[in-house]
């Protein structure tokens, strides 16, 4: 069994769930329906360690050459690819399946193409272009919006906002990721901002633009019902901090800070997530049907402050 989390990169796979389970909570609020909310997850766990085995198997290859993976099951033949390409891709498969079934189609075509975008897009994108990193982004994007339009059976102004939040919030998370093991990616051959660019100055730039934006997302969030109050003061103080570690980290690029900058992105992400469903707004779903994505968030608001 252990084989198969490692297949399956279990960690990753519970991030997902995570993130799912918060776009979940933040459509339904606190009266649950058990079963539809585990059935959910179940399928949406499903489909993301079935990608995640598929993943490595198209990059068993580079895996054996990079310290951080060459102990994985296929590098190791702890597994034989046949084994591990038929169960991932079944798992994968059973998984968006399970939410056709029981939880509505929208789910399911967003698992499948979350599967698709990530072993059929990004995985063959990593060793080509600096590009891997925004897909990389939006395809740790769309759990929330599972989890959210599993509860509404459509993609409501929330559902937007919240896909925005983590795709921002990726992307210095990828970056610090990328410097801190840029010599191991190197070995891979992978094409990652950080190999690109030996000075880190586009790195961390980028890292602390993103960073920066994650301020104003927090309050837009509250101010389109998504949050309360309480979670517009905490994701500004959240994002302060982890902000000003990305100011420390760009001023000196040593190890340890980049590793600050990196666990501090592991910890604002649940903290904020977690505030987010304490702190829901009173109209987190919207009540309308013609927000099709965040820029008819903003649009609202503008009109709403002319009045």
């Amino acid at each position: 069994m252990t084989i198969y989390f490692e297949l399956g990169k279990i960690r990753l796979s519970a991030l997902v769930l995570f993130t799912t389970f918060a776009g979940y909570l933040s459509a339904q609020g606190l009266g649950l329906d058990f079963v539809h909310m585990i059935t959910t997850l179940l399928g949406t766990g499903l489909a993301a360690v079935g990608a995640n085995g598929l993943n490595q198997v198209f990059e068993r290859d580079r895996d054996a050459l990079m310290e951080r993976t060459k102990d994985r099951p296929l590098p190791t033949g702890r597994i034989s690819l046949r084994h591990a390409a038929a169960s991932s891709a079944a798992t994968a498969l059973v998984g968006c399946l399970l939410l056709w079934w029981r939880i509505g189609s929208l789910p399911a075509v967003l698992a499948l193409g979350t599967v698709v975008l990530y072993v059929g897009v990004y995985t063959p994108l990593k060793p080509r272009s600096t590009m891997n990193t925004l897909v990389g982004s939006v395809v740790g994007a769309i759990p929330p919006m599972i989890g959210w339009s599993a509860v509404t059976g459509g993609l409501e102004r929330g559902a937007w906002l919240l896909g925005l939040l983590l795709f921002v919030w990726q992307v210095p998370h990828f970056l610090s990721l990328a410097w801190l093991y840029r010599d191991d990616y190197r070995r891979g051959g992978y094409k990652m901002m950080s190999l690109l660019d030996d000075s880190g100055d586009v790195n961390f730039r980028l890292m602390m633009i993103y960073a920066w934006v994650l301020l104003p997302l927090g309050l837009l969030m509250s101010l389109a019902g998504l949050a309360g109050p309480v979670f517009a003061v905490g994701s500004l103080v959240l994002g302060s901090v982890w902000l000003w570690q990305g100011i420390r980290c760009y001023r000196d690029r040593n190890p340890v800070n980049t590793r600050r900058v990196f666990l501090g992105s592991v910890m604002y992400l649940p903290l904020l997530l977690i505030l987010m469903i304490a702190d829901r707004g009173d109209d987190p779903v919207g009540h309308t049907e013609s927000d099709p994505a965040p820029v008819a968030v903003v649009l609202d608001l503008v009109v709403e402050a002319d009045r």
